[in-house]
């Protein structure tokens, strides 16, 4: 039985970064970064003409024609065994495989002035830049084009920073992060500043098995799957999801939890916080799903989706609009369950102004709240 507010009104109307000599982007504001290639330095890779040429010191450890070679020299020349973090600086742009990779080892930060284009086709894990079982790993600036697997890859990874990265893609998935190696054990304390991601054919960002994610601002634009999809993630704290066409003509969403997400132990407590959801056009712009749960998103401004506008199936202590937003057109804002998983439990949406559109909640979850919404041309159908 769910609880029903006595404020629901109900109105008939028309439809009208770079870190600079640091090498951290710890004391750096989410979204915040200096200019690219400032600061001290390790390692510096430099284009002229046709030729790169990357520099330890007085050394010359690559002089050729390409870009991955480069960058990996430089990468490799850094002190082996090192416990702190040194930096590789690329300056220039450049292409590489589909089918190769840029391996990044612990303890190093990666500043990419330039743009790699992706050409070609390429499978499994590969990526511009790849990380996978090392620590205290950080790419300051990095911009990708063309098509990859994936713009960026980690798995099973300590201490990852991601600051301004730009991903304008025609294929692939933008940023995974993962444990997918020891799903034993989580990749943990991953910041990511901002992300700028469009033309993916699946998702913008999306990590799986993370303790400890904190996220600036991920801007989707036309990405094949959901803007930000978070699976089996806990303790994570996002600022702005903004998404317009994110995973159009499917169930995706501009922000996706799933495969019980925010799952801590046996419950749910609250772990999973997002400042802002902006969707426009696209599937969803909300969906939890598949006993996701935790979630507290403060505000909403949804519009236009082909899908539903917001849908909670199967999922646990969920807030929608904690403070408050707007959904308008386009899919409903829907409460569902599958048998195959619990029913919905502690589900709250409140505050919400909702034009053109309904509120459905089917089956009956357990402990339903709706809320201080306010309905314009919408229809209200909900248990209670």
């Amino acid at each position: 039985m769910g609880i029903r507010g006595s404020t629901v009104a109900i109105a008939a109307c028309a439809a009208a970064v770079c870190a600079g000599a640091a090498l951290t982007h710890a004391s750096t504001a989410p979204g915040t970064a200096a200019e690219c290639g400032t600061g001290s330095f390790h390692a510096e890779v430099t284009r002229s003409g046709g030729t790169w040429t990357a520099r330890n010191g007085s050394r010359t450890v690559y002089s050729g024609g390409d870009t991955r070679a480069a960058v990996q020299a430089a990468l490799d020349s850094l002190t082996p065994g090192r416990t702190a973090k040194q930096r590789v600086v690329v300056r220039g742009s450049g292409s590489l495989s589909a089918g190769s990779r840029i391996s990044l080892p612990s303890y190093t930060a990666l500043d990419v002035c330039g743009t790699l284009d992706v050409t070609g086709s390429g499978s499994g894990d590969q990526a511009p830049v790849y990380a996978r079982d090392v620590r205290d790993i950080e790419v300051q600036h990095l911009t990708v084009t063309g098509s990859p697997v994936y713009g960026i890859f980690v798995r099973n990874a300590t201490n990852v920073t991601l600051g301004r990265i730009d991903l304008r893609l025609s294929r692939g998935l933008g940023v995974r992060i993962d444990n997918h190696g020891d799903r034993g054990v989580r990749t943990r304390n991953v910041r990511i500043d901002h992300v700028s991601v469009s033309g993916t054919s699946t998702h913008g960002v999306e990590t799986y098995g993370v303790d400890g994610l904190t996220i600036g601002t991920v801007v989707a634009r036309d990405t094949g799957g959901s803007g930000l999809l978070l699976n089996d993630t806990v303790n994570a704290t996002v600022g702005t999801v903004d998404a317009s066409g994110a995973g159009t003509g499917t169930g995706y969403a501009a922000f996706r939890t799933a495969n019980r997400n925010g799952r801590i132990g046996d419950g749910y407590p609250a772990n999973i916080r997002v400042g802002q959801v902006i969707a426009r056009g696209g599937g969803r712009g909300i969906f939890c799903v598949s006993e996701s749960g935790g979630l507290v998103v403060d505000r909403v401004d949804i519009a236009d989706t082909g899908n539903n506008a917001i849908l909670i199936e199967n999922c646990s202590n969920v807030t929608i609009a904690a403070r408050g937003g707007s959904v308008s057109r386009g899919g409903e804002i829907r409460l569902a369950a599958r048998s195959e998983f619990a029913n919905n439990r502690d589900i709250t949406v409140q505050n919400l102004t909702v034009t053109d559109s309904a509120i459905t909640e089917n089956p009956c979850g357990e402990n339903t709240t709706f809320r201080g919404n306010t309905l314009r041309n919408s229809r209200l159908n909900v248990c209670g």
